[in-house]
């Protein structure tokens, strides 16, 4: 199809260093991964609102996002967007026998039709009687994207501080609620909705220093992984199993680990 490349012309012609644009020239995998994820979850919601209209639309926003990444490996000589496409239609032929093969058995036809559906989370939509400046937010993406989403949305029309100190102020109002509600009987309730307020307070917080959330926990995550590997490592080289081990003593080992890996990092 004539659009598809012209999609492609498009995207080489956005990358390119002379006469592109900046912002895309710029990205990388790791910068544009967040966006892929997004525009996954607004394709979900569309789906889940029944808006074909707005499906299509977002649709073509994920295209653009494999677009992307595909040209971006074609510069690195990886791969491109046509080998993008042979691998998937190898990969659905390959697992679907009973469709493009020889063998029919009803069983396998089963198994690869369970495996090609997708489980779909079921979230209610609230209506709202009112047009709302946070409409169209897809409920359905992480939660850490999503309240990023919706600061970003509220700071556009001038609902935000001018400047970082009173949001390192609400952080800490927001934490001396927390541990105000902890000790009463009966409120877990309480503590959960002020626990949430901390981490919406801790993604605001993150949109003025300009950090992603979602990839700063996802890269907290991996640290601490590496970490609890080298703590395990550790623990087995001295002759130790873990679950015998004092808070105090492993707190020692922790430090060992992170203090290795950042000798590690050094080298590099």
């Amino acid at each position: 199809m004539k659009e598809i490349y012209e999609l492609l012309k498009i995207m080489e012609d956005l990358r390119n260093p002379d006469g592109g644009c900046p912002w895309d020239i710029n990205q990388s995998f790791d910068s544009i991964a967040a966006y892929t994820v997004e525009e996954a979850y607004e394709v979900a919601d569309a789906i889940e609102r029944k808006d074909m209209a707005d499906l299509k639309n977002e649709l073509g926003d994920l295209l653009f996002q494999v677009v992307f990444h595909a040209q971006m490996a074609a510069e690195q000589g990886q791969f491109n967007f046509v080998d993008v496409v042979k691998e998937i239609n190898d990969k659905l032929v390959r697992r679907h026998p009973h469709v493009f093969g020889d063998d029919n058995t009803k069983d396998e036809a089963k198994l690869y039709r369970d495996w090609e559906k997708h489980k779909k989370k079921e979230r209610a939509e609230k209506v709202s009687q009112q047009p709302s400046y946070l409409d169209g937010i897809a409920g359905t993406m992480p939660a850490l994207r999503w309240s990023e989403k919706l600061q970003k949305r509220a700071a556009h029309h001038g609902f935000d501080w001018e400047s970082i100190e009173p949001v390192f102020s609400k952080l800490d109002e927001e934490i001396a609620e927390l541990k105000a509600e902890i000790g009463t009987e009966s409120n877990q309730q309480r503590i959960s909705d002020e626990m949430g307020d901390i981490l919406f307070a801790s993604v605001n917080l993150s949109r003025h220093l300009e950090v992603n959330p979602e990839q700063a926990l996802r890269d907290c995550n991996r640290r601490f992984i590496s970490r609890f590997n080298i703590v395990e490592q550790l623990l087995r080289e001295d002759g130790r199993v873990m679950d015998d081990c004092s808070v105090d003593v492993l707190e020692e080992y922790w430090q060992k680990a992170k203090r290795r890996l950042l000798s590690a990092n050094e080298r590099e």
